[in-house]
């Protein structure tokens, strides 16, 4: 990940907090799920502009994603959540983030609308970075082209993103996701410039692990879809400090009490409440897939099984760093 000094950052959310700034800023706009390196590179170039210019930085996203909005349950999995993204984004050296709800009267706007009403008027923009299959407004009439004449109508420039490739494949959510679906989380590790991690705070639930005998901190993922599903081998870093554990993402279907999955995990070796806290787990191993059980009894085996086998992998691979 690029590496920079951490800096305070701007979070301005919904375009009735957007007003006309005192300075002209240097603009991208997307989705940025996942913040992987081919944003990251779209994110170099904001920055390099916002420098040569003396202008601050600004990530314009939407929430809920576009996607999600027109497809609801049928769109692709998140890769973060918002706060992660606003996070990651600060960190990276970014100096604003404006988060756009994405409704029906932000839909509703055309094309011109959105550059007057948000470009122009709401972020002062002196430098637009996007990509060149950028599309918006409800005629379907923004494009790259449009932008372009827009920004000599109101004088900003446009520039298009770079594109960043890997293995011969352009770098993207859509790239990350297939390789978390194989499980391949050094691949994901590699596109991200950093582990897969999920973080959340931890909720209590209806204590089904405890009554079973494996206590689970429990995260909500608040949405249709996860973009890994099963049971991993975890490291779960609890206020700074890291713990084994073993990770269920799914809905449970021998509970059969879900419609949404959530993240449960399994410390292993711990004791202690953590309800309420804020936990990051990083993904190491997967295990299996996540099934559903004839009976408890079944589902507790199976379970201390998985234990076993996580035990057994951190083990190896402990070992294995000990001969290197």
């Amino acid at each position: 990940m690029l590496a920079v000094k951490q800096k305070k950052m701007t979070f301005i959310r919904g375009m009735h907090n957007l007003h006309s700034p005192d300075r002209r800023s240097i603009v991208t706009i997307g989705s940025f799920d996942g913040v992987h390196l081919g944003h990251q590179a779209i994110l170099r170039q904001v920055q390099a502009k916002a420098k040569e210019l003396q202008l601050p930085s600004v990530v314009m996203v939407f929430e809920p994603q576009p996607q999600e909005f027109f497809s609801a349950e049928k769109a692709p999995a998140r890769l973060m959540r918002l706060r992660e993204k606003v996070e990651t984004l600060r960190d990276l050296g970014i100096d604003q983030v404006v988060c756009i709800q994405f409704n029906r009267a932000l839909r509703s706007l055309t094309a011109e609308e959105f550059v007057k009403q948000v470009l122009v008027k709401g972020l002062a923009t002196r430098y637009l970075i996007v990509g060149d299959d950028f599309r918006f407004g409800c005629d379907r009439g923004g494009d790259f082209a449009m932008l372009k004449k827009s920004g000599q109508q109101y004088d900003f420039d446009v520039q298009d993103t770079l594109t960043l490739e890997s293995g011969g494949q352009r770098v993207s959510s859509t790239l990350v996701r297939k390789i978390l679906r194989q499980s391949d989380f050094i691949g994901a590790s590699a596109l991200l410039g950093r582990p897969f991690t999920i973080k959340g705070r931890v909720v209590y639930g209806q204590q089904v692990g405890r009554e079973l005998g494996f206590p689970t901190a429990n995260v909500q993922l608040n949405r249709y879809s996860a973009p890994l599903t099963g049971v991993f081998a975890v490291l779960v870093n609890v206020g700074g400090t890291i713990h084994q554990g073993a990770a269920n993402v799914g809905i449970r279907p021998t509970v059969g009490d879900l419609v949404k999955p959530i993240l449960e995990v399994h410390l292993l070796d711990f004791q202690g409440d953590i309800y309420g806290k804020r936990i990051e787990v990083e993904f190491k191993h997967k295990i299996r897939e996540e099934q559903k059980f004839t009976t408890m009894d079944s589902l507790v085996e199976n379970i201390r099984r998985d234990v076993k086998d996580i035990r057994a992998w951190f083990s190896q691979i402990k070992n294995t760093e000990n001969k290197t």
